[in-house]
């Protein structure tokens, strides 16, 4: 996923290039604003990406494998901004332990036709599910690639993502369509 430009910005910017820093973070803001908007909502992604995008300048210098900088940077904005809803107490307190996510089945992904953008703005899908579903649908992720970025296990992603489908289908499945 990261392109061969931006490996070599990680490069130069790891080598204190200032103009391939910002060059850097430039081209990654609007993707992780969009990113960090489907988890926190509007009204604070901005606040949040600025956050997700001063650590990412702090710390690019471990970042040993540019190709591996996406992955990386979502794991950032990833525990960034569930770090911000737990502060903000926008958590929901039922949904903390994930194990009750566990039991629920795996969906047939291929059969599913969601309008993602539309869908995630609603506030039934919990924080959790929803980095799972961004990441999966809108950044083509594949599962054990989620997992990795969020750093959980891969059988929680597929609780996760079953989890979302199942409350975005429960609720706006038998809205009419245009």
């Amino acid at each position: 996923m990261t392109s061969k430009q931006e490996a070599q910005w990680v490069l130069r910017a790891q080598l204190d290039d200032r103009e391939a820093v910002q060059a850097l973070l430039g081209s990654v803001q609007p993707v992780l604003t969009r990113y960090v908007r489907a988890i926190v909502g509007t009204a604070d992604a901005e606040d949040v990406t600025q956050d997700v995008l001063v650590s990412i300048y702090r710390h690019l210098w471990m970042l040993s494998t540019p190709d591996l900088l996406w992955p990386w940077m979502y794991r950032i904005a990833s525990r960034a901004a569930f770090r911000h809803l737990k502060k903000r107490r926008r958590w929901p307190d039922h949904l903390r332990d994930d194990e009750a996510l566990d039991h629920l089945p795996g969906q047939d992904l291929a059969a599913m036709s969601l309008r993602v953008d539309h869908l995630l703005q609603d506030p039934r899908v919990t924080p959790a599910c929803r980095a799972v579903l961004v990441l999966h649908f809108q950044q083509d992720m594949t599962l054990a690639d989620v997992a990795a970025v969020l750093d959980i296990a891969l059988g929680t992603v597929k609780s996760r993502l079953a989890y979302g489908l199942a409350t975005l289908r429960r609720h706006h499945g038998d809205e009419p369509h245009d």
